[in-house]
């Protein structure tokens, strides 16, 4: 009896450990398949980019007439789970874009053109922060109709976003590692970003459908203080010794990234958790929709950027956020022809992103910071610096697609 029980249990083990290679695998070959295309097109082959854009633009239309010209003989199904997909492959797009980079730009393989500007202007790293804060505003509990909370409840929900706010303050700190204070300031960071816009957003409750209005009222009174005054203190280079004056980009900001997020949850309550007719309809509702919006903030950014102020990451102002807005929603309109494309479904690393983003994102900074004090990444060779940001990406992918595959998800609000 013991013997059986003990086989069985070899058994299950021996189950268990061949299903986790098996996971790891197929892990594997979506990170082959999603992650190195993107690196090397950031790195490498960055001057090759519009054309791989050019040459996989045609492959997609080649998939498109391949499958209308199939539609006679094969059926479509689970077309009423693809806006989740859609915005599951969007945010994960944007968290792999963001780690990708938070490490190359240390490299000189890493073209300048797409890291940050100083004060004015746009680039691929500008966006970074604005993207994480929309895509979490476009499935945020507000989003979806769930506003009641307390003071409790939302002082817990924030407390870890504080408290890895103050970790990147202590641990910065302690090693001396490299910060540009033109950016948040001396003693803010993402993190304290984060926690501000999630607490403004729980304390002052407006339900999704007039949010995005209110909204835009913060972001239009937040650019008229700008333009009068606030713009020129804030792009000073002197600072007090009070907290806010040391801090005055990253808590000012904080204006343009709450408008930029009430505008977002008002986005994905119309967009994704509104009472739309379900199925293949519901899909071309939501496609034809995302792209007039996209077009749209896209010419609004360019009428603000002409005749109000350029844009700017640094202050978060109103043109910063309709080209997040902008560029997000093009994003998200091009991942939305995938389901013209046959045989397209998430990826087991998608999900695994998916479930854990700002786990994700807080590995790939512990891991850029590892990086930066063992190696000198100013000197470190071309092979050297794909070398060093394969692997990262390959440790990053594998971590959090083993915490998925035993269930440990991490959520921070």
């Amino acid at each position: 009896m013991i013997g059986a029980f003990l086989k069985k249990k070899n058994d299950d083990a021996v189950s268990k450990s061949s299903n986790f290679k098996a996971y790891l695998s197929t892990l594997s070959l979506d990170f082959i398949i999603i992650v190195v295309p993107m690196l090397l097109c950031f790195t490498v082959l960055s001057n090759w980019t519009y054309i791989f854009t050019i040459l996989l633009m045609l492959l997609t239309f080649v998939c498109i007439a391949a499958k209308r010209t199939a539609a006679s003989s094969v059926s479509i199904k689970g077309e009423h789970n693809s806006i989740r997909e859609y915005i599951t492959s969007y945010r994960v797009v944007v968290m792999i874009i963001t780690f990708l980079c938070i490490l190359a730009v240390d490299f000189r393989i890493f073209p300048r053109r797409y890291a940050k500007t100083e004060t004015y202007g746009t680039s691929l790293m500008d966006l970074g922060v604005g993207s994480f804060v929309l895509a979490n505003a476009l499935v945020s509990r507000q989003a979806r109709n769930i506003t009641s909370v307390n003071w409790k409840t939302a002082i817990v929900s924030i407390s870890p976003l504080i408290t890895l706010g103050f970790l990147r303050l202590v641990t910065t700190t302690g090693v001396d590692y490299q910060v540009h204070f033109s950016e948040y300031g001396v003693h803010w960071n993402f993190f304290f970003t984060l926690a501000a816009v999630s607490i403004l957003t729980s304390f002052v409750n407006v339900p999704p459908r007039y949010s995005g209005i209110f909204g835009l009222l913060v972001l239009v009174v937040y650019q008229f203080c700008l333009i009068h005054g606030l713009n020129a203190y804030l792009l000073s280079n002197e600072r007090g010794m009070d907290i806010i004056s040391q801090n005055k980009e990253g808590i000012h900001s904080i204006f343009g990234y709450w408008g930029m997020y009430l505008v977002g949850v008002q986005l994905g309550n119309y967009l994704i958790f509104g009472s739309h007719s379900s199925g293949l309809r519901s899909t071309r509702w939501v496609q034809m929709r995302v792209w007039i919006l996209s077009i749209v903030f896209w010419l609004l950014t360019v009428f603000l950027d002409k005749h109000v102020e350029r844009i700017s990451r640094r202050t978060c102002n109103l043109p910063y956020v309709t080209s997040v807005l902008a560029d997000n929603l093009q994003l998200l309109s091009i991942l939305m022809l995938g389901d013209l494309i046959p045989g397209s479904k998430t990826s087991v690393l998608e999900e695994a992103l998916n479930r854990n983003l700002l786990a994700t994102f807080l590995l790939a900074n512990i891991l850029t910071g590892l990086v930066n004090l063992s190696v000198d990444t100013l000197s470190a060779s071309s092979i050297t610096a794909l070398s060093i940001l394969l692997v990262y990406a390959y440790i990053l992918s594998t971590v959090i697609g083993t915490a998925d595959y035993f269930g440990v998800k991490l959520k921070f609000w």
